[in-house]
């Protein structure tokens, strides 16, 4: 017997590495692609990639092969792969006030595409239940 797919997914983004970060956006790709709904929620270093605007440019320290190939295949960038959630429609990203407030900023001057702000009270309450939880 199947179980029943839960209504959403939510992907926690602490790590700005650029691996992790494509990670977590293509499970929200996926997810959505599949017709379901996607959260994802930048905390620290992946909100500090979010608000620089790092997202195009493939970055893989050390590792020039990776990079070669990221472009060289035409794998989606951060921005194509946000682009895509952006259009589904079923996805929102939202930005931690906590960390944002660790890294010197305001939810009104972040101009970052970051629909919601929200505190750990408020993301613990639109979490609650979630099976389909990813922490990168």
């Amino acid at each position: 017997m199947s179980t029943p797919l839960s209504p959403k997914v939510v992907v926690f983004l602490h790590s700005g590495d650029y691996d992790r970060v494509h990670q977590g956006l293509s499970i929200a790709a996926a997810a959505t692609a599949s017709g379901r709904r996607a959260e994802v929620y930048l905390f620290w270093w992946a909100l500090e990639r979010f608000l620089r605007g790092d997202l195009d440019e493939p970055d893989f320290p050390g590792r020039a092969d990776i990079t070669d190939r990221f472009e060289s295949r035409g794998m989606p960038t951060l921005r194509a792969l946000l682009e895509h959630l952006t259009e589904s429609g079923l996805c929102t990203l939202a930005g931690c006030t906590g960390s944002l407030g660790a890294l010197g900023g305001e939810p009104e001057t972040a101009k970052s595409g970051i629909e919601l702000w929200l505190g750990w009270s408020a993301i613990l309450q639109r979490t609650a239940g979630v099976t389909d939880r990813f922490y990168l």
